[in-house]
C-alpha cells in the first residue's frame, strides 16, 4: 500500500512533484502550507492534511500523473470540486496523499438535444450545466440536488447521490464512462471501447460484464468523463407540499403515498423532512432563547412551527407531464391522502405570482412575512424541479455557526471554509411508515443523549426504498460540542447498522466501520482492487474498510 512512509526521503517527493509539474505546469502543483491547510478543511471535523495539490487539465494529464505516482509509490486522491459536504469535503481518507483536483476539467463536451444527453467532465458544476442548457435554448433540464450550484455532477454521481426530479436517481441515468486506471490506461465502459459505436451514451450496459459500478463509491479508477441523460422540458410542473401536524401521523402518509410511487403517478423523488429541516433552511439556531446551546425546548419548537406555518413533517415533491396528466396526478394525490392528517398545497407559477402579490399587500405583518418566506421557498423548489440549482438549502449547514451566514450567502457558499460542523448518517430503509418511525426513534434517542436536535429527511429514492439523511449540525469552534457530535454520529451509525438499516453512503470518517465481520463481499472488493491497483496508489482507504481502519 502506498503511504507517505514509503517515500524514502523528501527528495523522492520533490522529484515526483517536479515530474508532475512538467505535465500540468508549475502553477498547478502546490505544496505550500496555505494550500495544504485549505484542502484539509472539513465539515466533519476530521482534517486530513495532504502532501500536495495537483490540478490536471484533461484525461491525458491524469493518466501521466498516475504513472508518475505509481513509479514513486505515491498515493493520489481524486476530487471533482471538493464540495462533498458532510461526507469528506476535499479531504482524503488518510494523510500523506496528493490531492488530484479535477475542477479544471470542466468541459461540457457534447449535448445531443434530440436524444437528450450530455457528455461532461468532473469539474462541470450544477450551475454550469444548467446555464449551458438554458443559454443555448435546449429544451432540456438536468436534475439537481440541494448541495449548491458549485457542486460537481460527476462527484455526486460517483457517490450515488440523488436529486429531485424523475431523473433524480442519477446513476441510473448514466451511460458510458471514461476511466483512468492505476496503470495509466484509459478505459471506456459500455459500448465506448468500440470506436465505431453509435450508442455509447444511450445504452449503459454495452456487451459483456457491466463495469460502471466498480468506479462508484470505490478507489478502482478515476472517472474523467461520462454521459448523463437529461430530462425533456415538461409542459406542466406543479410542486406540492404536504404538511403533517404531529410526528406519528407521518407513518400513514408514507404508506398512503407508496402506491402512487409504485404505479408511476409520482415520478419524482419525494423528500420528507421534519420541522428542523424547515427551520434550518430559513434561519439560525436561536441562541438568545437557548443560551446554553442545548436542544430546542419543546415549547419553543412548537412556537417556531406556528411561526413558520409547518407541522412536524413536510412532504415535498413535484408533478410532471401535460396539463391533463398533472391534473390527474393531483386528484390521485388528494384521494390517496384522504383519511390522513396531511394538508396539501400545490404550487404553480401562477400561484407563486399570486402569493407574491398578496405578500406585498400584507406588508410587514406577521402574515405578510410568513407568506413571503413561503413564496421564496416555493420559487427555490420550483427552480430546482426544473434543473436550476439553488444554494439556499445549504443554510442548514450554518445552523449552529455562531457567526451566522457569511456575507453574500448563498453565493459561493463553502461550509468547510466557513467552519461549519456537519455530520450525516444516511441509512436505506423499506418504504414503509413503520420503518421510517423506527429509524427516527433509534436516531432520536442518541441525539437526545448528546444534546442535539435531530435534522431528519427521508427521500423516496425509488419505488420501494427510503434514503434517510440524519444530520448533526454542530459548532466546530466548540471542542466539547465537536466531541459530542462525533460520539452521537458513531452511536447512531452503530445502532442503525445493528438494526439492519445500512447506510447507502458514508463519510471518510466512517469507512472503516463498513466491514465489522469481514464478509465475502469486501474480500471480493479487495481482490478486484489488488488486480486493478496492485501498488494501492489510488485513494487508499476510500470505501476500503480494512485499509481505512489503519488510517484513522
Amino acid at each position: 500500500m502506498s503511504r507517505l512512509d514509503d517515500l524514502r526521503d523528501e527528495a523522492a517527493l520533490f522529484d515526483a512533484l517536479g515530474a508532475m509539474a512538467a505535465v500540468v505546469g508549475a502553477a498547478n502543483v502546490k505544496a505550500d502550507d496555505a494550500t495544504r491547510e485549505r484542502y484539509a478543511r472539513s465539515t466533519a471535523a476530521r482534517p486530513v492534511r495532504p502532501l500536495a495539490l495537483v490540478r490536471p487539465a484533461d484525461a491525458a494529464d491524469v493518466a501521466r500523473l498516475v504513472k508518475i505516482a505509481a513509479d514513486a509509490r505515491l498515493a493520489v486522491y481524486p476530487i471533482s470540486t471538493g464540495k462533498n459536504w458532510g461526507y469528506g469535503d476535499a479531504c482524503a481518507v488518510g494523510a500523506g496523499q496528493v490531492i488530484l483536483d479535477l475542477s479544471r476539467m470542466n468541459r461540457i463536451i457534447h449535448v445531443d438535444p434530440e436524444l437528450a444527453y450530455a457528455v461532461i467532465e468532473p469539474g462541470v458544476t450544477q450551475r454550469q450545466l444548467s446555464d449551458f442548457l438554458r443559454e443555448r435554448g435546449y429544451p432540456l433540464w438536468a436534475d439537481c440536488t440541494g448541495a449548491g450550484p458549485d457542486t460537481s455532477y460527476i462527484g455526486n454521481i460517483m457517490e450515488r447521490g440523488f436529486g429531485h426530479s424523475p431523473y433524480g436517481n442519477r446513476l441510473q441515468h448514466v451511460a458510458g464512462m471514461q476511466v483512468v486506471l492505476a496503470s495509466g490506461e484509459l478505459l471506456e465502459t459500455g459500448f465506448g471501447h468500440y470506436r465505431q459505436a453509435r450508442a455509447a451514451h444511450l445504452f449503459p450496459y454495452g456487451v459483456g460484464p457491466f463495469l460502471d459500478g466498480l468506479f462508484t463509491q470505490s478507489n478502482m479508477g478515476i472517472v474523467t468523463r461520462l454521459g448523463i441523460w437529461l430530462m425533456p422540458h415538461s409542459e406542466c410542473v406543479n410542486h406540492f407540499l404536504c404538511s403533517v401536524p404531529d410526528h406519528t401521523d407521518i407513518a400513514s402518509v408514507v404508506d398512503a403515498l407508496r402506491p402512487l410511487r409504485l404505479d408511476g403517478t409520482l415520478r419524482s423523488i419525494l423528500h420528507i423532512g421534519n420541522d428542523m429541516r424547515v427551520f434550518s433552511g430559513g434561519g439560525l439556531f436561536p441562541r438568545a432563547a437557548v443560551p446554553d446551546g442545548a436542544r430546542l425546548p419543546a415549547a419553543l419548537r412548537t412556537q417556531m412551527r406556528a411561526n413558520s406555518g409547518v407541522g412536524a413533517w413536510t412532504v415535498s415533491g413535484a408533478l410532471y407531464g401535460s396539463t391533463a396528466q398533472v391534473a390527474l396526478a393531483r386528484t390521485a394525490l388528494r384521494r390517496a391522502l384522504r383519511g390522513t392528517r396531511a394538508r396539501s398545497t400545490f404550487v404553480s407559477e401562477r400561484s407563486l405570482r399570486a402569493g407574491a402579490l398578496a405578500a406585498r399587500l400584507l406588508g410587514d405583518t406577521g402574515a405578510g412575512r410568513r407568506l413571503r418566506a413561503r413564496v421564496a421557498l416555493g420559487r427555490s423548489l420550483f427552480a430546482m424541479n426544473r434543473g436550476v440549482p439553488d444554494g439556499r438549502f445549504l443554510a442548514g449547514a450554518y445552523w449552529r455557526r455562531r457567526s451566522g451566514l457569511p456575507a453574500g450567502f448563498p453565493l459561493h457558499a463553502d461550509p468547510a471554509r466557513d467552519g461549519c460542523g456537519l455530520l450525516w448518517v444516511s441509512p436505506v430503509l423499506p418504504l414503509r411508515g413503520a420503518d421510517m418511525l423506527a429509524v427516527h426513534d433509534l436516531a432520536e434517542a442518541a441525539f437526545h443523549k448528546y444534546g442535539f436536535d435531530l435534522f431528519a429527511t427521508f427521500s423516496m429514492i425509488n419505488e420501494r426504498a427510503l434514503g434517510g439523511v440524519l444530520t448533526i449540525a454542530y459548532d466546530q469552534d466548540d471542542a466539547g460540542e465537536t466531541a459530542r457530535a462525533k460520539a452521537c454520529h458513531d452511536e447512531v451509525f452503530a445502532n442503525l447498522f445493528e438494526a439492519g438499516y445500512i447506510p447507502y453512503r458514508v463519510g471518510n470518517h466512517a469507512m472503516a466501520r463498513l466491514d465489522p465481520e469481514g464478509d465475502s463481499y469486501w474480500r471480493t472488493v479487495e481482490a478486484i482492487k489488488a488486480a486493478l491497483d496492485p501498488a494501492g496508489i489510488l485513494a487508499p482507504g476510500r470505501y476500503q474498510p480494512g485499509v481505512a481502519a489503519g488510517l484513522d
